[in-house]
């Protein structure tokens, strides 16, 4: 009961933490533009957006995956940390104190650099792998746009009209990174694990790619804000994942968001897993395997080692945003979008209908970066051919289907209701596949093998004997 009572507050803890930064940004971004001139609130919005959730949540995360680690493998978690303050010299407070000691640790450790590296390179490698996984995140709209103190905010920091080719442009920079690093330390593992993390994220960028191309059809752009899509109010026509596939009437909204997991399933899994790829995080993280010492990054040390670090995590959230954006609504609720916005307390103060969406936007960052630590901590690291196999022969494959699939139905049905019908449908095959357990669809060919040979030799499924497999289970 303790522990469920700690959860429930620290989640409270959390929307509230996001509605407050949220209502600040709001509200810092309409006086920027009062007393400022036209377009500063996009200045404040790089302080916000990028320097306060992105920075803040990726610094969180290096203590909250050790903790939810912690949880799933039934270990106590970090705890040893400590403030040599009264009153706090016995408290654990959460394992808190660790991030102090890692950024310390980080920032005081020494420097130190190969003699036969190429410095210049060396150098520049953790520049190369973080700055362009940071700047992602200024092409995601993280709220609605909204008046505030008379004065139109975009909750974004640039809308330009190539949106999602900046992502894919930007991120496969981050090759050279990981490339650099590798070469220029001179070292036969660190250029081996540089070999392995560019070839794993080159190879995963195809797919990545072309998993989009069946939503960029359907919503006929390439600006994140307008396949977030903005609500049809005022008589206007809703746009983007904003508009109902299915709706009720009346005076509350209640239907089927045009979202881009209904109508894209397989568009979301091939962008979502090639992402999970590009991260090189477990169980893609062949390219830093701790049991074979390959990592590209293993000359590294001090704050350089740190940026490596670092940006991994910044990765997750901006996936998770990217994520957000593309495929669940971005900023806006399932239902009843439409009712809020027209409330006259809405209407009036514009900086509370902006804080609203946007803790919504960020509840739902953070659901997935929930979901990327599950996953990280569940599968064990692939074989670096299974990670090519996944990549070339299944992904690829899948992402040309969707998207021949998807120009058809788009073609014939331009309300998007036949692509939403099969999307479900696609849906509904996974939830299948996922739900039917390998035992009980191996059990018809394991009789048969049974028959065909007579007897087992007292071997249980992993090629023990049967007494050595029932004492393991002891």
């Amino acid at each position: 009961m303790k522990r469920v009572l700690t959860v429930l507050f620290a989640t409270g803890f959390i929307v509230a933490t996001l509605a407050g930064v949220s209502a600040a940004a709001y509200v810092v971004a309409g006086l920027a533009e009062k007393h400022l001139f036209p377009g500063a609130s996009r200045l404040s919005n790089i302080i916000f957006l990028m320097l306060v959730f992105v920075m803040i949540i990726a610094t969180l995360l290096t203590l909250a995956e050790r903790k939810w680690s912690a949880l799933m493998q039934d270990r106590v978690g970090p705890n040893r940390a400590r403030i040599d303050l009264p009153g706090l010299r016995n408290r654990s407070l959460a394992g808190i104190p660790h991030i102090l000691t890692d950024v310390l640790k980080m920032l005081t450790k020494e420097d130190f650099i190969p003699g036969t590296a190429n410095r210049f390179l060396f150098k520049l490698g953790p520049i190369l792998a973080f700055a362009p996984v940071f700047a992602l995140f200024a092409v995601v709209p993280a709220g609605p746009s909204v008046t505030v103190f008379g004065h139109r905010v975009d909750m974004v920091v640039a809308t330009p009209d190539f949106g999602v080719l900046y992502l894919l442009a930007i991120a496969s920079l981050a090759v050279y990174g990981t490339a650099l690093a590798g070469w220029s330390s001179n070292n036969k593992f660190a250029l081996l694990g540089g070999v392995r993390a560019s070839s794993q994220m080159i190879s995963y960028e195809v797919a990545l790619g072309l998993s989009l191309i069946g939503l960029f059809m359907a919503f006929s752009s390439l600006q994140l804000p307008a396949i977030v899509g903005e609500l049809g109010l005022a008589g206007a026509q809703a746009s983007g994942q904003a508009q109902y596939l299915w709706r009720t009437e009346g005076a509350f909204d209640f239907g089927v968001p045009a979202w881009g997991f209904l109508l894209q399933p397989i568009g979301f899994i091939g962008f979502f897993a090639a992402s999970f790829a590009e991260t090189k995080r477990a169980p893609f993280d062949v390219p830093e395997g701790e049991s074979e010492i390959i990592g590209y990054f293993v000359e590294y040390s001090g704050m350089k080692f740190g940026m490596f670090m670092i940006s991994e995590f910044v990765e997750v959230v901006v996936l998770a945003g990217v994520t957000t954006a593309l495929f669940f609504g971005g900023h806006h609720l399932p239902f009843g979008g439409e009712w809020l916005a027209s409330q006259p307390l809405m209407q009036e103060h514009g900086w509370l209908y902006g804080t609203l969406l946007g803790t919504v936007f960020w509840v739902k960052v953070v659901f997935l970066i929930w979901v990327q630590l599950v996953i990280r901590w569940t599968f064990p690291r692939f074989r670096y051919d299974q990670i090519q196999t996944l990549g070339w022969k299944i992904l690829l494959p899948l992402a040309l289907v969707n998207v021949f699939v998807s120009g058809a139905l788009v073609l014939w049905d331009p309300s998007l209701r036949a692509l939403a019908v099969v999307g479900m449908l696609e849906i509904g095959v996974l939830v299948v596949l996922t739900m039917t357990k390998k035992a009980e669809a191996a059990e018809g060919g394991a009789h048969g093998a049974h028959g065909a040979h007579g007897h087992d030799h007292g071997h249980d499924a992993h090629g023990l004997p049967s007494h050595a497999s029932a004492t393991s289970s002891h």
